[in-house]
């Protein structure tokens, strides 16, 4: 299917990202900044990431390289509606995600972090006049220097049809008030966090298995009302659980593919359980609800660098 490039033709200039291109309600957290396309099926994207952040906050000497996964999940609306005719109040739907990163590139010196994200869009099928599902590659330099590559391939459904799937689950203030009672933190250091509030997984009483703590609440991973537990906190939840694992060794994330095979329903336990595998310092995540798998990641750690004294 051809393009329509009027609007952004292959020499325009740089456009401003709106918040709802980001699908993010508090404009604080957003973290593109421009973009524009360069080619029928990519795009230059620019994202900054802020010095302090209440969520993702700089550990070990690096920015958190969850910021990676939430910079890249809001090129996904972007494109979608900026370049791909995709109206506003469709699902987009993730089907996986994988990354990599660089740590040396990643340190934090105190100051934001700027990004220009390259991005090819590939295998993007059509329904009538707009995309239903896109695979992207995305090269992610920082201050010029090579420091991230991830890939993802996402849907896209008309609401319509999407609330026919979802049938009841589909109302998300509904969804929001069956939410299964919050139960306390497991900890805080194995976790990588600081406060009580951003640890995502409560204990179980079998070593190495959690269950998720969905907090509606959350100022961050639950930025406006949804149906179903975002996909930004599974990830979180497998960062989490696969740092427990290391723990006390300080390591940090470099790395995680993700699979995405059913939503995480809000109104039952979700049950995550870590195993490490015989490639070294790789952790398998996987999330159960209702006797099937419904997420899994495969999480790199490595050991946090050395920090240069200045």
């Amino acid at each position: 299917m051809s393009i329509d490039l009027a609007q952004h033709s292959l020499e325009s200039r740089f456009e401003m990202v709106s918040a709802d291109h980001t699908h993010k309600t508090n404009q604080d957290e957003m973290l593109l900044r421009q973009w524009r396309r360069t080619g029928t099926d990519t795009f230059t994207v620019t994202a900054a990431w802020p010095a302090a952040h209440r969520f993702y906050v700089s550990r070990l000497g690096l920015h958190d390289p969850l910021l990676l996964t939430e910079t890249v999940r809001q090129t996904l609306p972007l494109l979608s509606h900026g370049a791909y005719q995709v109206p506003f109040g469709h699902q987009l739907l993730w089907k996986d995600f994988s990354w990599t990163l660089d740590p040396a590139a990643a340190r934090a010196d105190g100051g934001p972090a700027e990004l220009t994200l390259h991005i090819d869009c590939h295998d993007v099928a059509y329904r009538r006049d707009r995309a239903s599902a896109i695979s992207l590659t995305v090269e992610v330099e920082r201050d010029g220097r090579p420091m991230a590559t991830a890939h993802s391939r996402f849907t896209i459904q008309d609401r319509t049809v999407y609330n026919r799937l979802r049938g009841e689950y589909a109302d998300a203030t509904a969804a929001t008030a069956r939410a299964v009672p919050l139960p306390p933190p497991a900890g805080l250091s194995p976790f990588g966090r600081d406060r009580f509030e951003d640890v995502v997984l409560a204990a179980t009483d079998r070593p190495d298995h959690w269950q998720l703590r969905v907090d509606t609440t959350h100022p961050v991973l639950f930025d406006h009302l949804v149906d179903h537990a975002p996909g930004m906190l599974l990830l979180e939840a497998a960062r989490q659980a696969a740092l427990a694992t290391a723990h006390p060794r300080p390591m940090v994330v470099t790395g995680m593919d993700s699979d995405f095979a059913r939503y995480a329903e809000m109104d039952a336990p979700c049950l995550l359980k870590a195993e490490r595998l015989t490639e070294p310092d790789r952790v398998r995540v996987g999330a159960r609800q209702h006797d099937r798998e419904i997420f899994s990641s495969v999480v790199t750690l490595t050991d946090a660098p050395a920090v240069t004294a200045v």
